[in-house]
């Protein structure tokens, strides 16, 4: 699998050779086509230097590829969030490999993956898509994964650099935080996956930081990234964030996306010619470029970073498997795991028959199957146990829309039929490509053929979502004809999350009806450049009352064993574009949780939500299990854990909350465009820590799981020092004797937590050094080695990194207030 250690040097040498004689061959405006996307994923091939097209493709959660449509369905794996509560690197990279796999499969070199930024507030929208609060562990997980993904030859961009952590205003807004803040706190994860895994491409975010736009960020981008930590890859805009094309190209920008329009091609040409820009700066843009085109195998004389494929993976049972083993056990009464045969169960909520599986925004994709939690459930209790299911409480918003395949017309001039699309639902999603490959400027309107079936009679409600004009027709007879409009400011919001406008159609009979939906395109519906098309029919049968609902669920509920009720999130809550105004569960949820505890004592609560949520009622019920959005596995995931199949191995990545007005960092509006760090370092579980009298309901590190453990030994060692190895090489060693009590095999997530002597008031009280997950049967013991970096004992001041020798606590701990046992460590001054 890939070049050798024997000839990995060898390989580098004929790469830059390669990429050398190429590059003397371009004239200025062959470099520039180089720098900018021929389309929405793509590079431009240049045949006469031996140069092939190069695709990109959205990637947190799956690999999408070029075309966002069902006709190609990716392995849909859980969110990132899901992951990092694993704590399982191996299992990171696995993921990694995975998504390798995915992308090959799709024609695609690079995955627009991991995205490390930080959960600074729990309000952050995109919080689901990045890992965690802790810089230590967003830094490892994304490590591993980007290791996983350029081990099977498919480049990673880790993003969004720098200071993304929400999305209000995030085209615009200036970050402020200090320099110490922003070294120790959200540069760190970048500074870490770079140095430890090499990546082979960063990201660069929309916003500013202190000023100055990321795509222009010279003393971040070549100073920072290129010069301090020795960053070789390319450096891609987020789609339309490069804006300026002198500041873009001398601040180090390498790739300008999406095309065609760019404010690269002829605008840098012009430029360099004019004297604004020198062609020195034009190639050293381009000689990364075509570095990225060599290492991934589009390079005529330039061996691939890897050459052979790793075995193939099973893409579903890895999925499931991430699944299980993120979900987070927060409480439990030991109702869990079921007993083998409970005679029945009810399962209830609106999230239970149709779970959500990923967030909303750029890290959908539409995935290969999907096991519900109804079916994955049935499928694992045994056959004499007696199921029931009830909605309870819906909290979507929105209809979903329409469950009829349907046909998209594609209308030019004068409703010339350009081509037809079939679709699965009413759902229309076309992003840079139309099917069939018709042209958004032939394109003036979308027409969607298809037939309701109604299952009963009575009041059916019919939806249009989109912005833009409509006219929606059933059996001929018009219900709408007019504009939608789109009320906020982000043009991927219009995209992502569109307004949606509701009719009532009457039917008194089951008879089929014929449904047309039509939208004309105005003539501004492209994109910086490129096109899309978002709309959807939607519709919901005849419902009963919210009070009915919620009545039916609780009768269910105390009429069965075991009452299992799923609550969560909505695509109106969590997606890219739009931050959350709160963390309370939408809907009467909380109400149906508190109404099934009443009646049944032995109450399952699974939160199915990919950010921290308010759980008011989480002492009053037996267990709470955290599914995250666990992917295309969930129901199958599920249903092993509830039944003990697998245990739940998960750990939180972030603290919970018990009340908004306790959240240390709440604030994500910016002000006059300025959105100010003030809290400094003192964000996530440090922060909680300085919070006189308010808790958290769940501390960062907090998970249960089937079996027991004892802490049982504790060592601590200093490691050689070798100023040569890097800030995380091992400067000290902790060695954890962990022993599993309890009557089954199970794993356990070591976490070791270093703490300052307490001098110092603007360090953090604790900050996690390193961590390892072990694994032992029932009376065995386990040893757990966590090397804690030289890192771990610096801080940033006026010098750079100063080592902070002296004396601290090593503390091994279930989690960040769980502290299990601690030694003393003395650091020396440095040599």
């Amino acid at each position: 699998m890939g070049s050798t250690d024997r000839n990995r040097s060898t390989d580098d040498i004929q790469r830059e050779r390669a990429v050398e004689d190429a590059l003397a061959k371009l004239d200025l405006a062959a470099k520039a086509a180089l720098l900018a996307g021929a389309d929405m994923w793509s590079l431009p091939a240049n045949p006469d230097i031996g140069l092939g097209r190069l695709v990109m493709s959205d990637g947190p959660a799956g690999v999408r590829g070029e075309s966002w449509s069902p006709d190609d369905p990716s392995i849909a794996v859980p969110s990132p969030t899901a992951l990092a509560a694993t704590w399982d690197l191996d299992l990171a990279r696995r993921t990694g490999a995975l998504l390798a796999q995915e992308a090959r499969r799709k024609g695609a070199h690079v995955v627009l993956a991991p995205t490390v930024n930080l959960h600074r507030s729990p309000r952050g929208g995109r919080h689901f898509e990045a890992y965690s609060e802790d810089p230590l562990l967003t830094g490892e997980v994304g490590a591993a994964l980007v290791r996983g993904v350029q081990e099977g030859g498919v480049a990673t961009t880790p993003k969004h650099w720098v200071a993304n952590d929400s999305e209000t205003e995030r085209y615009t807004v200036d970050v402020r935080v200090d320099e110490r803040t922003l070294r120790e706190l959200y540069l760190a994860p970048f500074e870490a996956i770079v140095r430890k895994a090499r990546p082979w491409g960063l990201m660069a975010a929309y916003n500013q930081v202190n000023g100055v736009g990321m795509c222009e960020n010279d003393r971040l981008n070549n100073g920072v990234l290129r010069e301090e930590w020795g960053f070789d890859g390319v450096l891609v805009s987020d789609w339309t964030g490069a804006r300026d094309t002198v500041r873009d190209a001398l601040g180090g920008l390498d790739i300008a996306m999406p095309g065609p329009a760019t404010v690269y091609g002829e605008h840098l040409v012009a430029a360099v010619r004019d004297g604004r820009v020198p062609e020195q700066a034009v190639d050293a843009l381009a000689r990364r470029v075509l570095l990225l085109a060599a290492r991934v195998g589009l390079l005529e004389g330039a061996p691939a970073a890897v050459t052979a494929a790793p075995e193939p993976l099973d893409g579903e049972a890895l999925a499931r498997e991430v699944a299980a083993r993120s979900f987070t056990l927060l409480r439990n009464d030991g109702v869990l795991p079921l007993d083998p045969g409970p005679g029945s169960v009810a399962l209830i909520g609106a999230s239970a028959n149709q779970a959500r599986i990923g967030g909303g925004g750029s890290a959908q994709v539409f995935p290969t199957r999907v096991v519900g939690l109804l079916e994955g459930l049935r499928s694992a209790l045994p056959a004499s146990t007696a199921l029931g299911y009830a909605v309870g409480a819906d909290p979507a918003v929105r209809l979903a829309p329409i469950a009829e395949p349907a046909t998209a017309e594609l209308l030019g001039a004068g409703d010339t039929l350009l081509g037809t699309a079939e679709l699965p639902d009413g759902g229309v999603r076309w992003l840079g490509q139309l099917p069939g490959r018709i042209g958004f400027d032939e394109l003036c309107a979308v027409r969607v053929r298809t037939e309701l079936r109604p299952r009963t009679t009575g009041l059916h409600r019919l939806a249009v979502r989109g912005q833009g004009r409509f006219r929606l027709e059933a059996g001929g007879r018009p219900l709408f004809d007019g504009e939608v409009r789109y009320e906020g400011t982000d043009p991927a919001g219009a995209f992502l999350n569109p307004p949606e406008a509701v009719f009532e159609l009457e039917l008194l009979s089951t008879e089929p009806v014929r449904l047309t939906l039509r939208h004309d395109l105005p003539p501004d519906s492209g994109f910086a450049g490129f096109g899309l098309v978002s709309f959807a029919l939607g519709h919901a049968e005849p419902a009963a009352t919210a009070d009915r609902l919620l009545d039916e669920a609780v009768a269910l509920a105390a009429a069965t064993d075991v009452a299992v009720v799923v609550v969560g999130t909505t695509e109106e809550v969590e997606s890219e574009g739009v931050d959350r105004a709160g963390l309370a569960l939408p809907g009467r949820q909380d109400e149906l949780v508190r109404r099934v505890a009443a009646v049944n004592p032995r109450t399952v609560v699974v939160v199915n939500a990919g950010a921290p949520v308010l759980m008011p009622w989480r002492e009053d019920v037996s267990a709470v299990l955290l599914t995250w959005f666990p992917g295309q596995e969930a129901g199958a995931a599920l249903g092993e854990v509830l039944t003990g199949v697998r245990e739940p191995g998960g750990r939180l990545p972030t603290t919970w909350p018990a009340e908004e007005g306790d959240c240390p960092v709440w604030e994500v509006q910016p002000v006059d465009g300025r959105l100010a760090y003030d809290e400094g370092l003192f964000t996530g579980y440090p922060a909680w820590q300085r919070r006189a009298g308010a808790a958290p309901a769940y501390w960062f590190g907090h998970g249960l799981g089937y079996t027991a453990w004892e802490y049982e030994g504790l060592d601590v060692r200093l490691c050689e020092a070798d100023a040569a190895a890097g800030p995380y090489a091992a400067r000290a060693e902790a060695v954890v004797r962990v022993r599993n009590t309890g009557a089954r095999a199970g794993r356990e997530t070591v976490q070791v937590y270093l703490a300052p002597d307490g001098s110092d008031r603007s360090r953090p009280d604790r900050r996690l050094a390193g961590f390892a997950v072990v694994e032992a049967g029932p009376g065995e013991t386990a040893e757990a080695r966590v090397e804690l970096p030289l890192r771990a004992f610096q801080t940033w001041g006026e010098q750079g990194w100063e080592l902070r020798p002296g004396g601290y606590t090593v503390e091994a701990a279930r989690s960040a207030a769980d502290l299990r046992l601690a030694a003393a460590l003395t650091l020396p001054p440095q040599d």
